[in-house]
């Protein structure tokens, strides 16, 4: 068996390494472009095996030859819950972005597929948080989604990141919000709970300020004893609390 030497990571781009004196690269379309090369027939198959929504790799010789030597596909079974938090985000007046680092064919069939609009492929891991900087120069409220290292920077500069907990701990660290499961239909959810929670401390606060509006004026007017102004502030605490507590009952969606 062929032993790899001087392997390489290119980020956003794929590997490279040397077997039996030859260099080789494996990756990304975009290896092949930067090395200046290509090959008419494997890219007419790699635009068909993108249009299935698949990820196709290159595989190509740097030296002695440069030339093209094949691909390789792959693709994954879109979950069904990712049609449905999309459909969920949808439903709720936020538009879904698809920000990934695969080549266009494959981006936009899955795009498709989940009834995402816009799609912004090929993009490099350090582009990322262009990508949300973007976003917001269009005055959009952003809130990005992801699990990996390379998500970790466009996390930090969306103005909501929300991690996977299946996710690498950079990410989960460098976003304010933490999913306990890799489901995506939980991003969703969570915009529920944060609404629901925020509308909770208004009431909350709404009471508050009623109590001590109502209350304040009639303790100076000689209107309300000691006792009934102490049951009155004690009332208004409980009342805040209660308010809260019907939280735990409550359910995203519902």
């Amino acid at each position: 068996m062929a032993e790899l030497h001087d392997p390489g990571a290119l980020p956003g781009r794929g590997v490279s390494g040397t077997v039996d004196g030859r260099s080789l690269l494996f990756g990304a379309r975009r290896l092949l472009s930067e090395n200046g090369l290509s090959d008419a027939a494997l890219e007419a198959k790699a635009a068909e095996l993108e249009a299935q929504g698949r990820t196709v790799s290159w595989l190509a010789e740097l030296a002695p030859d440069a030339r093209v030597l094949g691909l390789a596909a792959f693709g994954d079974t879109v979950k069904q819950s990712a049609r449905e938090a999309v459909a969920a985000l949808h439903g709720r007046g936020i538009e879904a972005v698809m920000v990934t680092g695969d080549s266009a064919g494959a981006a936009r069939a899955v795009a498709k597929e989940l009834g995402i609009d816009r799609v912004f492929a090929e993009i490099l891991p350090g582009d990322k948080a262009d990508v949300v900087a973007c976003l917001k120069a269009e005055g959009k409220f952003v809130a990005m989604v992801g699990d990996g290292i390379n998500d970790a920077p466009a996390l930090a500069s969306a103005d909501v990141g929300i991690a996977m907990a299946t996710g690498t701990d950079v990410a989960m660290h460098t976003a304010g919000v933490t999913l306990m499961r890799g489901d995506p239909i939980l991003v969703s959810g969570a915009l529920d709970v944060s609404r629901r929670t925020y509308a909770k401390i208004r009431q909350g606060l709404f009471w508050a300020f009623a109590y001590n509006t109502i209350g304040i004026p009639l303790a100076a007017l000689g209107y309300l004893s000691p006792v009934l102004a102490g049951a009155a502030m004690a009332l208004s605490s409980v009342s805040v609390v209660v308010n809260a507590l019907t939280l735990r009952g409550w359910l995203p969606g519902k």
